[in-house]
């Protein structure tokens, strides 16, 4: 079977998403990069308090990416004129969602971190970093819904556009604050973070006012005035609530890792730090790639073309893992370099080589097992999509702790991500192939 969508087509959607996936890399990226020179304990700090963080903002994401199903769909069809509707209830949603995660996060963070940080002096570090940061959530979730909206839309440029703003902004403050240069404070921990939520703040504002410059007429209608429908919040909750789920789940499982790590003292807390911020470079192709499986699934299905989803994923897999190889290349020929952007304590950059190796293979696993996923959700069988993840994030959970106990090499304990990506690949494409969905409405 060909498909319609040409490999020029799926590059066009894929590169922006790829630079948009810059962004919160960037942040992770710059945050590791200037706190690695502050020592393990620090490094430590602002993993712990960044996962946790995420794992909050999951589920906004997850909300996003229903809206972004609908849109697609809606975009295929060619019925351009309700989706000023779908976004306006989604911007809704977003807010009060956003609201609701951050008074959570100002209630809760102290005893939940408390709970599961065993070191004092990555608690103390944690809680500098989040007392900052959770103040840009709201943002985060108008991030991820303004992303939703032009991945939808197949005009994903702009997400390069706000990704080059917030991460100049973060890495020129990332400077600034964490070392104390230009005039401002010495803040460490707390500069990173306050840094990030600039960024953050910065990259909403740029959002709003590119798309009323540029979408404002447009045949979307998306600053129309429209009623509020009923029918249409069930039907965004209808398809996004399993997908903020499985985005917490997901999300929640890779903390549940790190914080099983942890306990295997301050320098595997400080290699998986590392380790982690390097593994998010190699997914960015990765992350590209998947939003464009998600978008194109639900796209095409809605043009009356279900029957050319397999043979498009396939495309998408192929160009995805090409993607991927440069990258993998440089940390598998240059690892000493790649560490030496990270720290100066060579004992710690030696130790973390061995992890470094073991993810550079991981990506293909999920280069492979993260596509054909997120093409799950993007038929619109968003319930499907959810306990497929939770079955699998239950054997990834034991296996990482029963490595945890077996053994004291973090590099080991890695190797959970070659599972998950082979498990989540393999019944992506069973069901794919064999499951009821492609006369589903949405």
């Amino acid at each position: 079977m060909k498909t319609s969508i040409s490999t020029r087509e799926i590059w066009r959607i894929a590169v922006p998403i790829m630079i948009g996936g810059l962004a919160q890399t960037l942040i992770t990226f710059t945050d590791t990069a200037f706190l690695g020179h502050l020592g393990v304990i620090a490094l430590g700090a602002s993993m712990m308090a960044g996962m946790y963080y995420f794992v909050f903002t999951t589920m906004a994401m997850g909300l996003a990416i229903g809206i972004q199903i609908i849109i697609a769909r809606r975009f295929g069809a060619q019925e351009y004129d309700k989706i000023g509707s779908i976004f306006q209830h989604g911007a809704a949603s977003i807010l009060i969602f956003g609201l609701l995660l951050f008074t959570i996060m100002k209630l809760f963070s102290g005893p939940l971190l408390d709970f599961i940080i065993e070191s004092e002096s990555i608690y103390a570090g944690a809680m500098e970093y989040i007392n900052v940061r959770q103040f840009g959530i709201v943002f985060v979730c108008f991030n991820y819904l303004f992303r939703s909206l032009y991945t939808g839309l197949s005009n994903t440029k702009v997400i390069t556009y706000s990704t080059i703003i917030m991460a100049t902004v973060n890495i020129i403050l990332d400077y600034c604050l964490i070392f104390g240069h230009w005039g401002l404070p010495e803040m460490g921990i707390a500069g990173a973070a306050l840094a990030s939520l600039i960024a953050e703040i910065t990259a909403t504002t740029f959002f709003f006012v590119y798309t009323y410059i540029t979408l404002g007429k447009r045949e979307y209608e998306l600053f129309k005035p429209h009623g509020a429908s009923k029918e249409l919040i069930i039907s965004i909750f209808k398809i996004a609530t399993p997908t903020m789920f499985q985005k917490l789940f997901s999300f929640s499982a890779w903390f549940i890792f790190f914080i099983m790590v942890e306990k295997m003292g301050e320098q595997a807390i400080g290699i998986s730090s590392i380790a982690r911020s390097v593994y998010m470079i190699l997914f960015i192709p990765v992350f590209g790639f998947l939003a464009t499986s998600n978008t194109i699934t639900s796209r095409i299905i809605g043009a009356g073309k279900a029957d050319e989803v397999l043979t498009t994923l396939f495309k998408i897999v192929l160009n995805c893992i090409l993607c991927c190889i440069p990258l993998i290349l440089v940390c598998l020929f240059f690892p000493t370099t790649v560490m030496s952007i990270y720290t100066d304590d060579m004992v710690l950059a030696g130790a973390a080589i061995p992890s470094i190796y073991v993810i550079c293979g991981a990506i293909i696993f999920q280069a492979i097992g993260a596509v054909m996923f997120e093409a799950v959700s993007g038929t619109g069988k968003t319930n499907a999509a959810l306990w497929l993840e939770f079955g699998i994030l239950l054997l990834y959970i034991i296996y990482i702790w029963m490595l945890t106990q077996l053994t004291t090499k973090v590099e080991w304990v890695w190797t959970c991500e070659y599972l998950y990506g082979g498990l989540i690949g393999l019944v992506s494409v069973i069901y794919i192939k064999y499951a009821k969905w492609h006369k589903l409405k949405i």
